[in-house]
């Protein structure tokens, strides 16, 4: 009797209410963006990065809880997370002020409620090995002696804080954690349910990373619908521009999910550790929504018929770093290493002529040289695929060579 071939397991998708979750997203990034909105100032510019981390450490703790439950996911905690996510979007207007108070506080409810929500009484304790920052509360420290501090101490502590995650995520061994956990709990005189350690569903888990790209280019094209409903007066220039903005977002789209991996650039699937891809994961989101940023103030700008230096350099940085990032992912994802100088000579030298010296570019101008810059790998991976397949029929070639000898 033949056996039944085994049927392939069904591909898993983001739930409702992971969905429901990311909608969070849609607001906290909107919200941050605005730090650095039209701003000159550099410490503008870090307060953003330190908020945008908070964030996006925040809502990425419920993230991988929700890929390791799956269905099993408790609702309330997802949901009472999503509240403190939407408080924490809310104060950042005022995160100058009063509200900064209301934001720490806010992140450290949610923190603490992320490592509550891997405790079961039944299955036993849960350690996630794969980023145990979702369950330690040794960044959160910090937080809470900010709220007794005063500016502008309090937010080098939020630094602080983050900082520490970021080296708990890059030192500390998930598996070494579930074993000390295991150990303290059988050393308890009361029997115990022996903790157990849990990891990502990797393919799963780069679609939600990818949502919440989507998410942060989103946040690009309705910075840019925004200032052109705006413009009382709609020109050639205008038009021109707003279609420039929308080029370079679908170009940015394309490197990071059509060509990339979890919305980075050019990375290929599981190429990556969960440490190094989650923190690779919120730079290249913060970069894109301080860019989606930028380009609201390049719209803006039409009438003036050239860019603030601020926006030019915020536009200019961020393409570059964006650059260098997928050169490094191509790398590592096994492309050429002439593939990764046909990213980055443009990438770089393009952005350098914008940042030092296109003050006399117009807005348009200016976005439609980003597109080349934000472009180049796309160009490269098309030359790539050709270079393959001339190697290919080349060595069909001779097989074919060889067998007529025969």
């Amino acid at each position: 009797m033949s056996e039944k071939p085994e049927e392939p397991a069904e591909e898993r998708h983001a739930s409702w209410l992971e969905l429901f979750f990311d909608l969070v997203a849609v607001a906290g990034v909107g919200q941050l963006s605005h730090l650095v909105h039209g701003s000159t100032s550099w410490a503008d510019v870090g307060l953003y990065v330190v908020c945008f981390l908070a964030f996006w450490t925040a809502w990425m703790c419920f993230t991988v809880y929700g890929n390791v439950a799956g269905g099993a996911a408790r609702t309330m905690p997802v949901l009472l997370a999503m509240a403190g996510l939407v408080v924490m979007a809310a104060s950042v207007t005022g995160v100058h002020g009063d509200h900064a108070k209301v934001f720490a506080l806010a992140y450290i409810a949610v923190r603490v409620l992320s490592d509550r929500v891997w405790e079961n009484r039944r299955e036993g304790p849960r350690v996630l090995v794969d980023w145990p920052v979702a369950q330690l509360g040794f960044g959160v420290t910090p937080w809470v002696a900010s709220l007794w501090t005063p500016e502008p101490w309090r937010y080098w502590l939020w630094a602080l804080g983050v900082l520490i995650d970021l080296l708990v995520t890059f030192t500390l061994s998930g598996d070494r954690l579930a074993l000390n956990l295991e150990a303290k709990m059988s050393s308890r005189r009361a029997p115990a349910v022996p903790a157990t350690a849990a990891h990502l569903d990797t393919a799963h888990f780069g679609e939600r990373l990818g949502l919440f790209t989507i998410i942060v280019l989103g946040e690009g094209v309705l910075t840019v619908t925004d200032a052109m409903a705006e413009t009382p007066d709609w020109n050639g220039p205008l038009l021109w521009t707003a279609f420039a903005a929308l080029a370079v977002l679908a170009t940015l789209w394309s490197a990071a999910l059509r060509e990339g991996n979890g919305g980075i650039p050019y990375l290929a699937a599981d190429r990556l550790k969960p440490r190094v891809l989650l923190p690779l994961h919120c730079l290249v989101a913060g970069l894109l929504a301080a860019f989606a940023s930028g380009l609201g103030d390049a719209v803006e700008a039409v009438g003036h018929e050239h860019l603030e230096p601020s926006t030019r350099w915020l536009l200019a940085g961020c393409v570059a770093a964006l650059a260098v990032i997928g050169a490094l992912c191509g790398l590592r994802s096994g492309r050429h290493a002439w593939w990764a100088v046909v990213v980055l000579a443009p990438g770089l030298a393009l952005p350098a002529v914008i940042a030092f010296s296109g003050g006399g570019l117009a807005p348009a101008r200016v976005l439609w040289l980003l597109v080349l810059a934000a472009g180049a790998g796309l160009s490269g991976w098309f030359f790539d695929r050709r270079k393959h397949r001339h190697h290919r029929n080349r060595r069909t070639d001779e097989a074919e060579r060889v067998l007529r000898l025969d």
